[in-house]
């Protein structure tokens, strides 16, 4: 049949994530393109893929059956890429991928200087998403790779068919208003227990983290504001508004008059590189996670 690697991609992807619009956001298309994706999916099987229910979508049993063969049929093209690169006598390519707004900021472009240099035949096409949707997206395909966070408190569910490979880690300070607490450099996160907290959402892997090290320091944060953005939440500190735990990374995206004091706890985060688990041998695959590890070890402090 006639169809194309785009089309099966957003059958698979409306399976994943249950609507035209999450899937657009994924992928990078505007929900009219997705719909035209499946339509002419549609015209190539002869077979309706998805019925309307309410305002929502749902897939036929047609649309159910063709996703799961529509999955093996983009992981043996990958696969096929895969194959291909390697006999080839240099590393050469284009790579799609997937990145967090600091990883945008403050990795990609050390990485993208390097790899120029290094292995100038490799493209790097990159997609700013949400840190909690990379690992979907590398399993489903729309990327090749991603840089994502993992938290030892609330680990991401290790999924076999990818690979997690750690960049560098990053210890937590906490972030109080200038002057919130004279004479401390080093605290409990129980000192601020009674202070507002600006923090990501409870279901997001971040906001989960934090809760967990509170609860484990004795206290439940008042959530004052829940603020997804770092460079927003380092402005409301400034503010004076409430306080938030910050790393190093985090702190360079924002120049801010604030207090930033070490904390007793070890609280954590794994700035960590995903991809599919067929790709690890990718020539391409392998050295651009070499230079975005390269990467992410040169990265200075954040501004004193």
């Amino acid at each position: 049949m006639d169809w194309t690697s785009a089309q099966l991609r957003s059958l698979v992807e409306l399976t994943r994530r249950g609507t035209i619009t999450a899937v657009a956001q994924a992928l990078g298309y505007t929900p009219g393109g997705v719909s035209q994706q499946i339509t002419a999916l549609e015209k190539a099987t002869g077979m309706q893929l998805l019925r309307r229910v309410g305002r929502r979508v749902e897939l036929t049993d047609a649309g159910a059956t063709l996703a799961v063969h529509a999955e093996r049929i983009l992981t043996t093209e990958a696969e096929a890429v895969e194959a291909l690169e390697r006999t080839r006598n240099e590393i050469s390519g284009t790579l799609r991928v997937g990145l967090f707004a600091t990883a945008a900021a403050e990795i990609l472009p050390l990485a993208l200087r390097r790899i120029r240099r290094t292995h100038p035949g490799v493209t790097v096409r990159s997609r700013d998403m949400d840190v909690d949707e990379v690992y979907d997206a590398v399993a489903g395909g729309s990327v090749d790779l991603a840089l994502g966070l993992d938290y030892p408190d609330v680990p991401i569910p290790r999924d076999p068919s990818l690979r997690v490979r750690e960049l560098s880690r990053e210890r937590f300070s906490l972030a109080v208003p200038a002057g919130a607490m004279p004479g401390r450099r080093r605290v409990s996160l129980a000192d601020a227990g009674e202070r507002g907290w600006i923090l990501p959402s409870i279901g997001s892997y971040y906001g989960r983290a934090v809760l967990t090290a509170c609860r484990r320091a004795g206290f439940e944060p008042q959530v004052l504001h829940e603020v997804t953005d770092t460079a927003a939440t380092l402005a409301l500190v400034e503010a004076g508004v409430g306080v938030s735990v910050v790393t190093d990374l985090m702190l360079r995206l924002r120049p801010s008059r604030l207090d930033v004091l070490d904390l007793h706890e070890t609280m954590e985060r794994h700035i960590v590189v995903v991809f599919r688990s067929f790709a690890e041998h990718r020539p391409t695959v392998a050295a651009l996670v070499d230079v975005l590890r390269a990467s992410a070890g040169r990265l200075p402090p954040s501004p004193g």
